[in-house]
């Protein structure tokens, strides 16, 4: 069951780049990109609070659980 990274989505109804959001939470650029590009592992709770306050969303706005269909 893997979890996809929406972040893209909401930088994009924000119109925000990449370095925009990293510079605002205090995070590489290149750590956000891992984690946009959904190659991140973890993250910590802080990081995550600190996106969704920036972007004003929720982490279910972010974060998305796939379900595999078994027929």
């Amino acid at each position: 069951m893997p979890i996809i990274v929406n972040l893209d989505v909401m930088m994009a109804r924000r119109k925000m780049t990449l370095s925009e959001l990293a510079e605002k939470v205090d995070i590489t650029p290149a750590n956000l990109s891992i984690l946009k590009t959904g190659k991140a592992k973890a993250i910590r709770f802080s990081t995550l609070e600190a996106i969704c306050k920036v972007l004003e969303c929720q982490p279910g706005d972010l974060l998305e659980k796939v379900v595999a269909v078994q027929i």
